[in-house]
């Protein structure tokens, strides 16, 4: 899929993404930033406060710290297991990530490959699923989360308490 290109939704089941959520703990992040305003970076400081051992996974960046975990060039370089890889590339890139992820399934223990908003890999799915994993794109497990364990209405989302319109003043 080319840069910009327009990704389709995938249609996933409320109770499948929240089965993950409730069942992973350690999250692999490919293409974590270190840049504070980055997309991965909101991503994982969220995921960590909700208890989750989010490990980064960034060649550029290999060796350095990230939150409070050590940078790893690939996800062979993990030490332990992971429950699921969480990418933060091109869908492009998405390929070879979940072919590292499949290879490392059963020595890591890796669940689940998620791709991230705007990254879809139809192939790369097709291999993952036949190799036993389950596959997540086009989505963000931050987001996900907030909107069903019932955070998003804490920033005032969709509660009501947030408005575009006036208040009406009493006289």
């Amino acid at each position: 899929m080319r840069a910009g290109a327009a990704v389709d939704t995938i249609p996933y089941e409320d109770d499948l993404l929240h089965g993950i959520l409730c069942d992973v703990r350690t999250i692999a992040m490919v293409g974590a930033s270190p840049t504070w305003n980055r997309p991965s970076s909101f991503a994982m400081k969220y995921l960590q406060g909700k208890g989750y051992r989010v490990i980064p996974v960034n060649a550029r960046h290999a060796g350095e710290t990230i939150l409070g975990e050590k940078v790893y060039a690939r996800l062979g370089d993990i030490e332990g297991p992971v429950d699921m890889v969480d990418i933060f590339r091109a869908s492009e890139a998405a390929g070879p990530v979940t072919d590292e992820a499949i290879e490392l399934a059963p020595e890591k223990g890796i669940r689940v490959v998620w791709m991230q908003l705007g990254v879809r890999n139809d192939a790369a799915a097709a291999r993952a699923e036949a190799a036993g994993l389950t596959v997540i794109m086009n989505r963000c497990a931050k987001i996900e989360y907030a909107r069903l364990f019932g955070e998003l209405g804490w920033g005032g989302i969709n509660s009501g308490i947030i408005s575009s319109k006036r208040l009406k003043l009493e006289p």
